[in-house]
């Protein structure tokens, strides 16, 4: 079961990552495309700076759930990383608690704010409801949650080999 359990966060961790790239992939292709219809055809695009938006937030709420899942998010470590070895176990538990708070937050309120603005239009995109730009803020801290979870039941993961890359690994498995 365990086995299990890690490959499909191991799955939903590689989508986050893919998620995140193609996000960023596709933004860096968007925005040329505004600057060229701006100031070379004089006639800007609607569409380019809303998408770009949503893909921003797209990228930044899977993103964080992965690099949280790495344990390369800095917010995670920041304070517990400083500590005292007596204080640090108990004050990591409860940043944990926190984060799942968080999680928790983003994925109930996200989802009631999707909820409520579905039926509303973008003015430059009609044809995609507000709701639908939200989505991005449940699902990621749905996914982050399940990578909390994930944590606090198996430990850390962040040396699986599905997150770190065979050029960062060295002998004995310490970076």
């Amino acid at each position: 079961m365990k086995k299990k359990l890690l490959h499909f966060n191991d799955m939903l961790y590689l989508a986050c990552i893919w998620i995140s790239g193609a996000s960023i992939f596709v933004m860096s292709l968007i925005i040329p495309w505004g600057i060229f219809t701006r100031y070379v055809l004089g006639t800007g695009s609607q569409w380019p700076e809303p998408i770009s938006i949503l893909l921003m937030v797209v990228f930044t709420f899977f993103g964080a759930a992965a690099a949280y899942r790495a344990g390369a998010h800095i917010a995670v470590a920041m304070v517990t990383d400083r500590l005292h070895a007596a204080v640090k176990r108990p004050v990591a538990a409860v940043v944990q608690l926190l984060m799942l708070v968080v999680a928790v937050f983003m994925t109930l309120y996200g989802s009631k704010l999707c909820m409520e603005t579905w039926g509303q239009n973008i003015g430059e995109i009609p044809w995609m409801p507000v709701g639908a730009t939200y989505l991005p803020v449940p699902l990621g801290g749905l996914v982050t949650l399940v990578f909390i979870l994930e944590y606090m039941v198996l430990g850390s993961q962040a040396q699986r080999d599905v997150v770190t890359f065979d050029h960062e690994k060295v002998e004995g498995g310490n970076l």
